[in-house]
């Protein structure tokens, strides 16, 4: 599978010249970075999740090189910043944006000169994704409902802490949280034992999850087959439900 590392190459500076900027001004430019970044690799049908908002992880089987350029471009030229890519090819997801990590830190820092780095290796011909979408079973009776909002929140997100360390520790899966109550893992073909994550992440945390698994070519279809799933899962209050390979 391919994935990518989205890193801002000198966002740092721009937080602070010529003078420090206001928080609000920071998490808008973040969010506009991301739904240009989003809908790029939307196109591929590809999924993109913000880790540290600066940085960004990508599936993007399909795209190619000057579909990265293509997207770095229209960075520069709507924001202040600019966007370096690390593009890695693996088995597994974690291997996959350990390589592009490599790449893109082998062309310098991004506090440094780098700009509008392109690194790592393409995937012609990248193998069909597992995609795993979990969601709290019952969130709103056991949390939303039950307590104030933050310790909800806090509640939900260490349930998916857990999680994401789990399918990374066993399975060399990235998880992320999503919003809400949900978190989707990107995992290796031929993944299984979900029934056992949710259980030690239970025991660790006391948050019950459920999981729809889906499997195709792209993170889209892939995901689109987890979603339902997962949907099949809440009627029949089912902890793991597996879609059917076409």
């Amino acid at each position: 599978m391919q994935w990518t590392l989205f890193q801002l190459d000198d966002y740092g500076p721009w937080t602070t010249t010529p003078q420090p900027r206001r928080e609000m001004d920071l998490q808008a430019l973040q969010s506009r970075v991301y739904a240009t970044v989003a809908g790029a690799v939307d196109a591929v049908d590809g999924y993109v999740f913000p880790t540290r908002w600066d940085n960004m992880l990508a599936v993007t089987n399909g795209l190619d090189r000057e579909g990265h350029e293509r997207l770095q471009t229209r960075v520069r030229n709507r924001f202040p910043v600019s966007l370096s890519c690390g593009v890695g090819v693996a088995e597994t997801p974690a291997d996959a944006i350990a390589d592009a990590t490599t790449a893109l830190q082998a062309a310098g820092s991004a506090q440094g000169e780098r700009r509008e780095a392109l690194r790592g290796s393409f995937g012609d011909d990248t193998g069909d994704l597992t995609v795993a979408h979990f969601d709290v079973v019952d969130a709103t009776g056991d949390y939303t409902d039950r307590y104030d909002a933050y310790s909800a929140h806090r509640a939900i997100r260490q349930g998916c802490d857990a999680l994401a360390d789990d399918m990374y520790d066993r399975h060399d899966a990235l998880t992320f949280f999503v919003g809400g109550d949900n978190a989707i893992a990107v995992c290796p073909p031929g993944t299984t034992d979900f029934s056992a994550t949710i259980d030690r992440v239970l025991e660790r945390t006391g948050t019950r999850w459920r999981v729809g698994v889906g499997h195709g070519a792209t993170a889209r279809e892939a995901g689109g087959a987890a979603k339902h799933a997962l949907e099949t899962g809440r009627e029949r209050a089912q902890a793991v439900v597996e879609a059917a390979c076409d």
